[in-house]
């Protein structure tokens, strides 16, 4: 028999901005819940650009995977979402030095009109657990 769907939670990432769980684990797979560039520890966005924020929304998603028994390494699928789309280079150059195994995920990458609390970058992802 399938276990129900788990939430996972951690303090690597910070608390959700509204009704949602960081990750729900079904069966071997972790849907993670898209990340913005919130520091845990302060619960504001960080600054320094969207260099600095996609550093800290990946070092988010890395902890929720972690709690959740999974790691980038087993990211099967990723959607980023930008505010402004001029900011992909630099985006994609610290996404490259995170996501080094291959085969690499497979990604959709969107500007959007606005993110959660005026951030620069959004991503959630879709994994492999155990």
């Amino acid at each position: 028999m399938s276990r129900p769907p788990r939430a996972v939670e951690t303090t690597g990432a910070p608390e959700p901005v509204g009704p949602y769980s960081q990750a729900v684990v079904v069966g071997r797979w972790v849907f993670v819940s898209g990340q913005i560039p919130i520091d845990p520890a302060t619960g504001r966005i960080v600054e320094g650009g969207v260099v600095a924020q996609t550093e800290r929304v990946l070092e988010s998603l890395a902890a929720v995977l972690e709690a959740a028994g999974s790691g980038l390494d087993r990211v099967v699928r990723t959607t980023i979402y930008l505010h402004d789309l001029e900011s992909f280079a630099q985006v994609n150059e610290v996404y490259a030095r995170r996501f080094t195994t291959d085969p690499r995920p497979a990604r959709s990458t969107v500007q959007v009109a606005r993110l959660p609390l005026d951030a620069a970058v959004e991503i959630d992802a879709i994994a492999r657990t155990g």
